[in-house]
């Protein structure tokens, strides 16, 4: 399916969207007495319209398709998993060196039956916490914040939760002044290191530096309309082509999306999502993670940490390969 073929299909699905829910409020609440039977028949003909739709336009992504699902204004982000899936959230803040990045959120919280320490990338959701949050663009004292609580959680024995949607790291020249490229390079280091159970999950987009910053562990997996990039699709257009436009060729050469990512081994395993993406059923897609963690964390409580050690060691060597060993 063509980009605009797809915009134009998704505007008719939320089109149709809100006449479900106009229905809905009809039938439910008595505002027609006289036409329930036949407001009851025309909302389910609607859902089955519907659905039917979802299932066409999402049958055969392009790789740009994917780029704009995982960046739709509506995706559930960090915080909004967070309140579903987590309890007990204690968040921690600050580096200790310069400041607190609002673009990194650490927390000890618990999933299921298990305690551990949640690391992500928070873009924010109004206008105004989204400056806060820099766009989920983290600076090197986000990344700071990140090692420094995951080094605390490894001294109380807590598996670790990294949850990344960021477009990249901050570029501009202040956090290159403050170490951005080495605070990342060290959080690699360190964590290919930490001796505790760490798993990584992209839930939106996995921009370059900003992505791999955390993710380092044990596990990789990705959402199935996420994806994972070198560098964005449009920037990869704008240095080989000199047109930024072209993002859409770019977004199929660098084969980000979740399927092309599993088939090259850069990741585990691919965590599916409601029809139509986690935005259209944010609770769905919540329980699809919580799900994927919880069985995960207890895969992993299973293994000795040197031998986490070993096999995270084989796996980063083997990065991109059907045989990384994971």
């Amino acid at each position: 399916m063509g980009d605009d073929a797809f915009r134009l299909l998704d505007a008719q699905l939320e089109r149709m969207k809100h006449k479900l829910v106009r229905l809905e409020s009809l039938a439910g609440g008595g505002g027609a007495p006289d036409g329930q039977d036949s407001i009851a028949g025309r909302l389910r003909e609607l859902h089955r319209k519907h659905d039917e739709l979802l299932s066409i336009a999402y049958r055969d992504l392009s790789a740009w398709d994917i780029v704009q699902i995982a960046r739709h204004p509506k995706r559930p982000g960090l915080m909004d998993y967070l309140d579903l899936m987590a309890a007990d959230l204690v968040e921690l803040h600050g580096d200790g060196l310069y400041g607190d990045d609002k673009a990194i959120v650490t927390a000890f919280a618990r999933i299921g039956l298990h305690r551990v320490l949640i690391v992500g990338h928070n873009k924010g959701s109004s206008l105004s916490e989204k400056r806060q949050c820099n766009f989920g663009h983290a600076h090197p004292e986000g990344h700071r914040k990140a090692l420094e609580k995951m080094k605390m959680a490894e001294k109380f024995a807590l598996p670790i939760v990294c949850l990344i949607d960021t477009p990249g790291a901050d570029p501009g020249a202040g956090s290159e002044q403050r170490g951005q490229a080495g605070a990342i390079a060290v959080n690699l280091r360190e964590m290919s290191r930490l001796r505790v159970p760490i798993i990584c999950t992209v839930i939106g987009q996995g921009g370059s530096g900003g992505a791999l910053a955390i993710g380092v562990g044990d596990r990789l997996a990705i959402l199935q309309y996420a994806f994972l990039s070198v560098i964005s699709p449009e920037g990869c257009a704008s240095i080989l082509l000199g047109d930024s436009q072209q993002a859409s060729v770019m977004a199929r050469a660098l084969r980000l999306t979740s399927s092309e990512l599993l088939d090259l081994g850069c990741v585990d395993t691919v965590i599916p999502e409601p029809l139509g993406g986690a935005h259209r059923n944010p609770t769905l897609a919540a329980r699809y993670l919580k799900e994927y963690l919880v069985t995960e964390l207890k895969s992993l409580s299973a293994h000795s940490i040197s031998e986490l050690l070993d096999k995270r060691y084989a796996a980063l060597r083997g990065f991109g390969s059907n045989t990384a060993g994971r």
